[in-house]
């Protein structure tokens, strides 16, 4: 009998079944059996033949959209970030100028301030020269109203309002409109030219809307200077306002 495993069995009684292999060859020993049995031999497992099925798998991948990670840093954005206009006091020095409300003395909106002969004239602000009157032309007889500022400095300022001195003694060098002027650059010096000649050494000062350079009504005074000019005095930088702002056409 061809033994693969060594096997035993149970009955009334025990036999023993050992298993010696020498020289590669397996024998049996020591089978005794009290009473007769019959002995089946159980045969190994018959290998079931399989059948090794190969196929293909359809794998689909399916794309999904990237998701942004949110986080607790927020992104930068621009800001902005307004900047306040500088202002200064049109006549420099300060010390020793002297003005009042004028509206009763000139009959619409403006201030005469009263300084020392050639003490500067200022720009109040950044700007635009817009207007220069380089010549007096005033003439007592005919006291045109045109000409009575004499020498006189207009300028467009990047707040949108036009500022003006008049009476000047000069025109500081290389003034001419369409310049680009700072505030606190000189413009001119005080004087008495124009209808000032025989009221002392001042500059007429004026605020108002953009016009036209010729237009010397609208450029003698639009708004009361007077609250403006006790705030630049004082260093505090306000910008005048204009209530209703319809510039006016050339004619």
């Amino acid at each position: 009998m061809n033994f693969r495993n060594c096997l035993y069995y149970h009955s009334s009684k025990c036999f023993t079944l050992a298993c010696l292999a020498t020289s590669g060859v397996i024998f049996l020993a020591g089978c005794v059996a009290n009473s007769t049995t019959t002995t089946t031999q159980i045969p190994f497992p018959t290998p079931i033949p399989q059948t090794v099925t190969s196929s293909l798998v359809e794998i689909t991948y399916t794309l999904r959209p990237s998701v942004a990670l949110t986080t607790n840093t927020p992104e930068p954005s621009a800001t902005n970030t307004s900047i306040p206009r500088i202002y200064v006091f049109p006549v420099q020095p300060v010390k020793y100028t002297g003005y009042a409300e004028g509206y009763a003395a000139h009959g619409y909106p403006a201030i005469d301030i009263f300084a020392p002969a050639g003490w500067a004239f200022v720009a109040v602000t950044d700007g635009m020269v817009d207007f220069v009157s380089y010549t007096d032309t005033w003439d007592p007889v005919t006291d045109d109203p045109a000409s009575r500022g004499g020498l006189s400095v207009a300028i467009i300022g990047d707040d949108g309002l036009r500022y003006y001195g008049s009476h000047l003694s000069s025109i500081a060098d290389g003034i001419s409109p369409g310049m680009r002027v700072l505030a606190g650059q000189t413009l001119g010096y005080v004087g008495k030219s124009g209808n000032a000649r025989e009221r002392g050494t001042h500059l007429h000062f004026g605020i108002s809307r953009p016009t036209y350079p010729e237009d010397w009504r609208t450029r003698r005074g639009e708004i009361d200077p007077y609250a403006y000019l006790n705030a630049w005095r004082e260093g505090i930088n306000i910008s005048p306002v204009y209530s209703t702002p319809t510039p006016k056409v050339r004619p």
